[in-house]
């Protein structure tokens, strides 16, 4: 559920495992692509988390969202069902929500950027590897990377026949069903590799209203993958890929926050928090959730959130006189129709349908060597991309007091003043980005490497908006601008081995996140002037080793960010009601320290574990006459830290018994720029298990899963709407107990 503009008055190398040492004691080495080359994750001087496929299957990750806390320092939430994750990393994202924003985390999928916030969540099947890029990637990945990037790679077609298919049935009547199958059309010149996924739950918050569940999942996905290789210095790896969703949109929980008495009010003038559940707070409306039950709602409409998604590319890779050309060429869109009760109550007062089109091009061409022995290493390469948001999105607020308006000359009841109205903000935003980059690493000795990159990009934007009331009857405001928004980054870094397995590293790295246009309602020529880049020099120094012949790993590294011309997000009240602001609001200093560890104590145990430890804080930042000065940043908690175990038991027959638990635990964060403690969630531990049989020959498994074991409840994401007396809380999934069939061939 993302909580629009809210009550307003007219005022080439494919990531992958490589095969374990000799002695399968040892860690395995793995193999990632953050450079836009095949590494060792060992060697690249960059903060990288490398989740293979099969810790993305023991984790049940089925999307975006699942990857919360995975890797340090990395949180992602989402107030809508299918749509708009908000990624964060090092305190380091962006929480709008409309579709013409831009995270300061980009994904990627199979080296093509995923731009559109509507299509952020869907893919998430047949994965190869994801990697985690902390820091700004401005170099090699381009804007809108301030806060890192998520590089996603599918499984590719392969020469040989393979087949997987996987099923599990949980909780809520869960059903998660993939099957992917592939192999040689044409021996040794073409491959394919067919893959879908499908996956339904009746829901798990009960509607008291209709008797109904609510907030279920109904989705399916497909992959169609090409690899022609006519010869042996040239392939094409060509993709299209399909998803529709048709579950539900987010309900919410409903907590008023206007008092009756005096005892129930608080200082702020709103209802204690002991008070939110007593009857004696209500909302605008005089509604009121009563029965403590996170679980259950009170709702009048019962929304969908239909999204469907298209994209096609291709990945040409052309090998020569030890260098490589490649091209990334690729197209995508995005249709969303949203209706949402917005509000969580049994009232008319807030119902937002959120109408969103998004369609995008985009080319890359990359020439850049291929000679491991050679001493310099480089890349070189262009971008563009040709992008078009269209937006309709219109807001029913307060439809159940029109009643009190109505008369001969206003049959409708409409009260634009009182704010008694459907709200639009259409409005189509064309972007064309273009991008120069390289980057060279230089070994000055057979130890010390040292690297220096450079990126120009520049965004041309047009947006031609109009905000209005009852479909275009009245006119708000107009506007029609256009804007350029360019901006260099870059990096420098040294690289030193102090042994064959440890080795330490430090860099420097301008990230920038372009400006842009305000995607929802505004009501003020100000509210639509363009806001400007904002930028991040970050300072990170690491080391990664090994030890005991390779049965540990450990990978530490330390940071400070100067964060300037923030683009902050943020609700505020002007007037005495709730509108939204995105505005270059603050500079702000974030630094801190991570380790992640991964053990081989004995040959069937593998431990990992992860810390982060962040200081994130606003420098100066007044908006709308409040004072945020060194307030904590949103979704930025202090200390995460994460766990897994694998125990892989052998039996007698050749089988063997696998056992998998984890843990994360994230302190305290803030939901908003004002640190109001009811607009907070406080620390939480979250844990899963999955026990399983494998075969002898490791073609098929059946087990059992439990995640969210103890059954935690806690707030994900907060909307706060204190103009109309009410706080919207977006609960993470409730405990699910499974079991699961998988097989491959």
């Amino acid at each position: 559920m993302g909580c629009a503009v809210l009550a307003l008055s007219t005022g080439f190398a494919q990531a992958q495992t490589a095969p374990p040492a000799a002695d399968n004691s040892a860690i395995a080495e793995i193999v990632v692509t953050a450079q836009k080359r095949a590494e060792n994750l060992q060697d690249v001087p960059v903060s990288v988390t490398a989740l293979t496929s099969e810790t993305l299957a023991a984790r049940g990750v089925t999307n975006v969202l699942a990857l919360n806390n995975m890797a340090p320092g990395m949180r992602i939430s989402a107030n809508d069902a299918a749509a708009n994750p908000k990624i964060y990393i090092r305190g380091v994202g962006l929480s709008d929500f409309n579709p013409n924003a831009s995270s300061g985390v980009g994904v990627y999928v199979d080296g093509v950027y995923v731009g559109s916030p509507l299509a952020q969540m869907a893919g998430f099947f047949d994965l190869a590897q994801v990697e985690v890029l902390r820091g700004p990637q401005g170099t090699l990945y381009g804007r809108n990377t301030n806060g890192g990037a998520i590089n996603i790679t599918t499984k590719r077609p392969t020469q040989t026949f393979t087949a997987d298919a996987s099923l599990e049935y949980a909780t809520f009547n869960a059903v998660r069903a993939e099957a992917a199958v592939g192999g040689p059309i044409i021996a040794d010149k073409l491959a394919f590799r067919a893959a879908a996924q499908l996956t339904r739950d009746d829901g798990y918050t009960h509607n008291r209203v209709t008797g109904n569940d609510l907030n279920a999942a109904d989705n399916w996905a497909g992959r169609l993958s090409l690899l022609y290789t006519p010869s042996d210095d040239f392939e094409v790896l060509a993709q299209v890929n399909r998803y529709v969703n048709r579950g539900d949109a987010i309900t919410p929980q409903h907590r008023a926050l206007f008092p009756s008495d005096a005892a129930s009010t608080g200082p702020d003038g709103l209802c204690l928090a002991s008070a939110y559940a007593s009857g004696a707070c209500s909302d605008l409306m005089g509604y009121v959730d009563t029965d403590k039950n996170d679980r259950a709602v009170d709702a009048n409409l019962e929304g969908k959130d239909k999204i469907d998604l298209f994209g096609a590319s291709a990945q040409a890779t052309w090998s020569f006189n030890k260098m490589q050309l490649v091209s990334v060429t690729a197209w995508q869109w995005a249709h969303r129709n949203d209706v949402e009760n917005t509000d969580g109550s049994p009232l008319q007062m807030l119902e937002i349908n959120y109408r969103s089109r998004h369609q995008q091009f985009t080319q890359e061409l990359r020439l850049q060597s291929d000679d491991p022995a050679a001493r310099l290493s480089w890349v070189l390469g262009g971008y563009f991309m040709d992008e078009r948001v269209e937006d309709n999105t219109r807001q029913d607020t307060l439809r159940d007091f029109r009643p009190f308006f109505v008369s001969p000359d206003n049959p409708t009841g409409v009260s634009a003043a009182d704010s008694v109205a459907v709200f639009g903000w259409p409005y189509v935003q064309k972007t064309k980005g273009y991008a120069v980059f390289g980057q060279a690493d230089y070994k000055f000795s057979d130890r010390l490497t040292g690297t220096v990159g450079l990126r120009w990009s520049a965004d041309k934007k047009h947006m031609n908006y109009r905000s209005q009331i009852e479909d275009g009857a009245f006119i708000l405001l107009e506007s029609d601008q256009k804007k350029t928004f360019s901006a260099f980054s870059g990096r420098l870094g040294l690289r030193y081995e102090l042994t064959p397995d440890t080795n330490i590293y430090a860099t420097y790295n301008r990230g920038y996140k372009a400006g842009g246009f305000f995607g929802g309602l505004a009501t003020s020529p100000e509210e639509v002037e363009p806001y400007d880049n904002e930028t991040l020099d970050a300072y990170e120094v690491g080391m990664k080793s090994e030890f005991f012949d390779r049965r540990l790993r450990l990978n530490v590294s330390g940071f400070y960010y100067d964060y300037k011309n923030q683009q902050v997000f943020a609700q505020a009240l002007r007037n005495g009601l709730t509108v939204l602001v995105l505005d270059n609001a603050a500079n702000s200093k974030v630094y801190g320290g991570e380790a992640e560890i991964t053990a081989r104590p004995i040959q069937p145990l593998t431990l990992t574990a992860g810390v982060s430890l962040l200081h994130a804080k606003f420098g100066e930042y007044f908006s709308e006459g409040q004072d945020f000065t060194g307030n904590w940043l949103p979704q930025s908690p202090k200390v995460t830290f994460n766990v897994a175990a694998n125990y892989v038991a052998p039996l007698a027959s050749g089988a063997s018994i696998v056992a998998n638990v984890d843990a994360n635990y994230g302190s305290k964060v803030y939901f908003e720029n004002s640190n109001a403690p009811r607009l907070s969630q406080d620390a939480v531990w979250v844990a899963g298990a999955q026990l399983s049989w494998r075969s002898p020959d490791g073609g098929t498994e059946a087990g059992a899963f439990a995640r969210n074991l103890f059954d935690k409840s806690y707030v994900v994401s907060i909307s706060n709407i204190d103009s109309l007396g009410e706080d919207l809380l977006t609960m993470n999934r409730p405990r699910s107990l499974g079991v699961f069939l998988r097989y491959h061939y």
